[in-house]
């Protein structure tokens, strides 16, 4: 499987590249958007907090959990495209133009659709970019509030073990040739923080679990978990 692991400390300036060419290449960003995306949506107050509902359009998708009423740590977990596409709506292109460049995240093509600009290819990142981003997100050095840092904080929580907190985002760009699926976060031990940045080739669904699973792999490698 072609693909790329980024893995860097935030104090003991270690980086870890796994194929360094494609680490530098961008891709879509695809539901890795959400970090930012729901950052911007909480600052704009077209979202009110991770429990703030917006109400299921009774249109049937291809996946369940999208079926239904979402609040904002429920569509963050189940990746919900609609959910944030009506956040999207409500924050609308001008504001999304200035927070990516505020926020210095990845490359935006113009012209761009503001509901689908992140899924489409027009909005596309490296995984050493996504990276750089994260040490932002964690040092709060992004022009948002403390509020929306520690809102996003609690919606990316996947794994608390008593050695390490591991916060998360998965992304799959389907509307590319061949389709990439993406791992971006950070790991919190006693003393350091470990972010966090894979990309693979996806051939289809089956492969979407390689993405958590090489990361581990590389992380346990590392001594970062266990």
């Amino acid at each position: 499987i072609d693909g790329t692991v980024v893995i860097s400390s935030l104090h003991g300036g270690q980086t870890f590249v796994y194929n360094a060419p494609r680490a530098n290449h961008r891709f879509p960003t695809a539901s890795t958007f959400k970090i930012l995306n729901a950052l911007i949506s909480l600052e704009e107050k077209v979202i009110l907090g991770k429990d703030d509902v917006l109400k299921w359009n009774g249109h049937t998708y291809d996946f369940q959990d999208w079926n239904r009423d979402q609040t904002l740590e429920s569509a963050f977990k189940v990746s919900c495209v609609w959910y944030f596409q009506e956040l999207a709506r409500r924050v609308g292109a001008e504001k999304y133009r200035n927070y990516l460049q505020k926020s210095a995240y990845g490359a935006l093509r113009e012209p761009f659709e503001e509901t689908t600009f992140w899924l489409d290819g027009s909005l596309e990142i490296s995984a050493i970019e996504q990276v750089e981003f994260l040490k932002k997100v964690y040092q709060h050095t992004l022009p948002f509030s403390e509020s929306s840092y520690e809102t996003l904080r609690q919606i990316m929580l996947v794994e608390k073990t008593p050695t390490y907190t591991m916060r998360a985002k998965t992304g799959w760009a389907t509307r590319v040739t061949p389709q990439v699926g993406w791992y971006v976060g950070y790991v919190e031990t006693a003393n350091e923080v470990w972010f966090f940045a894979t990309n693979i080739d996806t051939r289809d669904e089956k492969d979407l679990p390689l993405r958590q699973k090489l990361t581990r792999q590389a992380l346990q490698e590392k001594g970062i978990i266990e």
